[in-house]
C-alpha cells in the first residue's frame, strides 16, 4: 500500500521527495503539497520518517 499525504497538513517543502529511494513523490505546483505514485511507491517509510510535520503515512 502506497504512502498516503495529508494534503490540508502538507507545506510543499519537497523533504520527502529528497528522502524517497524510489523517485516516487513530486511536489504538485497546482496544489503546493506531495503527492505519491502509487504504483511507485514501495511503502518504505522513507517520506513518513523525513516528512518535519508527520502529513505522510504509511501501513
Amino acid at each position: 500500500m502506497a504512502a498516503k499525504v495529508n494534503k490540508e497538513e502538507c507545506t510543499g517543502c519537497g523533504t520527502c521527495v529528497e528522502e524517497c529511494p524510489v523517485e516516487a513523490i513530486i511536489i504538485d505546483e497546482d496544489e503546493g503539497c506531495a503527492v505519491v505514485d502509487e504504483d511507485e511507491c514501495v511503502d518504505c517509510g522513507a517520506c513518513e520518517e523525513a516528512c518535519p510535520i508527520g502529513a505522510i503515512k504509511t501501513e
